[in-house]
């Protein structure tokens, strides 16, 4: 599953406490739906056996699921295809009955989230409209796998060593069926781009050139079960498993994108492939949960990025930055030595160090703006080596349902020079709190919505809010020096000028180079870092205009309820609204008019 696609999580004492209290306040129709909502999330665990570990959820009747991987193959897709399909017109039995608006709400969004998984295996023949390649630099069972196995397989006994191992055994498995995949979809011109080629062949290398006893998969669990003083011939169990099975299937797959790699089409948009420009613009729907055209998202980051630029013109200009356009200013800052961490061990260590204070001073200041702050516990951890060439520059990975495994926050460190100082406040403020981390926390501890409800994530949501954040960090006085306040905007730049870039690659095809120079002049970013962004927005369309098409729904929400309450308006009850789970935007701007509406009538 697309880990930004279809997210979910909580603890389990909440889930089951959430379950329980909706069908005590229901009775009818409301108890049938929710009844029919737990039914509908029972078969993804059925079809998903990644998730229920990601969940925390494998054991008792579900322990078996720790020792299987997900049926990632072309008949696989289809099952999960009809059991959506399934789900739906059970759902829409209940379209048109009398169900109390909460009820309402739940059956609304979780019809739209099942109804977007649809789309892209009835209408294209492939997976995903955001991640149409199979095998591409950020997606495929050797990029995904290793890293859910050390982070998300826990290891507390000698059944998980076991499952770990039939695990290892069954990625060989996810290899070859993604091979067989990405050579039928290819022979319909569904083939990432050749520069998304030679990056994914040279990470399989890097996992490739590691000898078997001392390769990450293996010493993952070597490692993890020593902790635990878990007795057993792990390393040699593991080894002998890569060696005959893992690497085998490894070499294959290399061989077949060697191949394939000669004949994927020329260009690095979606205009490339069959039916480019329709998948795009279901991607930028699905991404954005609205019908902007392409063009319309292009134009709103070109306004944007003028007016953000302006603002970090005058902050620059006072602090004696005068000389040469904003992005070479903010380049030149990039630079400063006094800006950097050393790219040693140490010097990586202390910035996670920093990060990591960055959030416990949030922490004190959170009672000012949230009334509900779960304790969920954050990590900070780097980006795993074998696969920094091709990762984010970071992202967020939520705890489990059992609280085994905390929610953590990874930050990419193959070059220290991406991370000037002035602008880690706000990366951080992004990704943990008040962001991701508080967002989502808050969603899966929640007992107002059902388990469906906390499958469903929607990117422009979630990644509109945490740029909300950013600035509500600002409100709250995060920022403790104009600098860092010109990280916070330059952040924002980046985003506008990401809806320019997106829609510049997918609809006026321009090529890699043109969008990273055009990154690089706009927001003063380093060359190797638009780099990579841009590299992932060539083969995960759309999704990078989420940040900005969402930040701008709640702001607009914001405001209007600041509008319509004057002197009434509680920011910390605003918040509240994070309590109702992710929702599609015009849903979500619905929903906050109507607890505007009953706030005013209740005073």
């Amino acid at each position: 599953m697309d880990r930004r696609t279809f997210v979910i999580s909580s603890s389990v004492a909440a889930l089951v406490a959430a379950s329980g209290r909706v069908s005590a306040q229901t009775s009818g129709k409301e108890a049938e739906l929710n009844a029919a909502f737990e039914t509908i999330f029972q078969r993804f665990l059925d079809i998903s056996p990644e998730l229920v570990t990601s969940l925390g959820l494998d054991k008792g009747s579900r322990e078996a699921a720790k020792s299987q991987l997900d049926d990632d193959s072309a008949s696989g897709t289809q099952k999960q295809l009809q059991m959506i399909r399934k789900g739906l017109a059970e759902l829409s039995t209940f379209k048109g009955a009398d169900l109390a608006p909460a009820s309402a709400l739940n059956l609304e969004v979780v019809t739209y989230f099942l109804q977007q998984q649809t789309v892209a295996p009835s209408r294209f023949g492939i997976a995903s409209v955001g991640r149409p390649y199979r095998i591409f630099q950020q997606g495929g069972a050797y990029f995904q796998l290793p890293d859910f196995l050390n982070t998300a397989h826990t290891i507390a006994s000698s059944a998980d060593c076991e499952a770990y191992l039939a695990r290892l055994e069954a990625f060989a498995v996810s290899l070859d069926s993604d091979s067989a995949v990405q050579r039928e979809e290819a022979s319909r011109g569904y083939l990432a781009p050749a520069f998304s080629l030679d990056l994914t062949l040279g990470q399989m290398a890097k996992l490739r050139g590691q000898k078997s006893n001392s390769s990450s998969i293996v010493q993952s669990l070597v490692t993890r079960a020593g902790a635990k003083a878990i007795a057993g011939d792990w390393e040699a169990r593991a080894a002998a498993i890569v060696d005959a099975k893992v690497y085998p299937a490894l070499d294959r797959q290399i061989e077949l994108i060697k191949a394939l790699r000669t004949k994927t089409a020329a260009g690095d948009g979606l205009w490339r492939v069959p039916q480019g420009d329709a998948i795009y613009s279901a991607a930028l729907k699905q991404w954005t949960t609205t019908d902007f055209p392409a063009d319309e998202v292009h134009r709103m980051g070109l306004t944007q990025v003028a007016e953000i630029t302006a603002q970090l013109d005058t902050i620059l200009k006072a602090q004696g930055m005068t000389n040469g356009s904003v992005a070479s200013r903010l380049a030149a800052l990039n630079v400063n030595p006094d800006q950097l961490y050393s790219g040693t061990p140490e010097g990586k260590a202390s910035l996670i160090a920093g990060l990591n204070e960055s959030v416990k001073a949030m922490y004190v200041k959170l009672p000012q703006a949230f009334e509900t702050i779960p304790k969920t516990p954050l990590e900070i951890r780097a980006v795993p080596v074998e696969i920094q060439d091709g990762a984010s520059n970071g992202y967020y990975n939520r705890a489990s349902l059992d609280g085994s495994r905390p929610a953590i926050y990874f930050i990419n460190l193959k070059d220290v020079g991406d991370w000037p100082k002035y602008g880690l406040p706000s990366l951080t403020y992004h990704e943990g709190v008040p962001g991701h981390h508080l967002q989502i926390s808050t969603a899966q501890t929640s007992g107002d919505i059902p388990t469906l409800r906390k499958i469903g994530g929607f990117s422009a949501y979630s990644e509109g809010w945490a740029l909300y954040a950013e600035q509500l960090a600002d409100e709250l006085g995060a920022y403790a020096t104009p600098l860092e306040r010109a990280g916070y905007l330059q952040s924002f730049l980046f985003r506008a000028a990401r809806l320019v870039v997106d829609t510049g690659i997918h609809t006026k095809r321009w090529s890699r180079e043109q969008a990273t120079e055009y990154l690089v002049q706009t927001t003063g970013f380093a060359e190797p870092r638009s780099k990579r962004e841009v590299e992932r927005y060539c083969t995960q369309p759309g999704q990078a205009c989420s940040y900005k098409v969402g930040h701008a729904a709640w702001l607009r929400a914001r405001s209007q309820t600041q509008a319509a309450l004057g002197e009434k308006f509680n920011l910390r009850h605003f918040h509240e609204i994070l309590k109702d789970g992710a929702m599609p935007l015009s849903i979500l701007e619905r929903r906050i008019a109507e607890r505007t509406r009953a706030a005013m009538a209740a005073s």
